[in-house]
């Protein structure tokens, strides 16, 4: 369906073939700037069910009740440098995405709509 993502790869880790749940939307545009940068992108978090988001927040995540992973408009991506960070929003940036939380290791993109685009935060 994808060229490089498996919906499995978007499961809540509670609840496996979750990443049905995904909007395609959002899993073409990833596809899209996965091919722009050249490199794989590896999921860490991707649709969550209500009980797993609030296992986040309990354990001190910096996970919102309001997540947009809660309705399968947000990813976050594994990102190993700087470097690879900077190919990954470049990349992303051209694939039409507008809103990107910044975290030490990760970057979460999503789609709502409910959400202000052309931002950047910071976890």
């Amino acid at each position: 369906m994808y060229k490089y993502f498996k919906l499995s790869e978007f499961d809540s880790p509670d609840q496996p073939g979750s990443g049905e749940m995904m909007e395609a939307e959002l899993v073409e545009m990833l596809d899209t700037a996965r091919d722009i940068a050249g490199f794989p992108f590896i999921i860490t978090s991707g649709f969550r069910t209500v009980a797993y988001n609030r296992d986040l927040i309990e354990r001190g995540y910096a996970a919102s009740p309001k997540s947009s992973h809660l309705l399968g408009l947000a990813v976050d991506l594994a990102v190993p440098n700087g470097r690879k960070r900077f190919l990954m929003m470049e990349a992303l940036l051209d694939a039409g995405f507008t809103r990107f939380g910044i975290g030490d290791s990760f970057l979460h993109v999503d789609i709502d709509k409910n959400k202000p685009a052309n931002t950047i935060w910071t976890y």
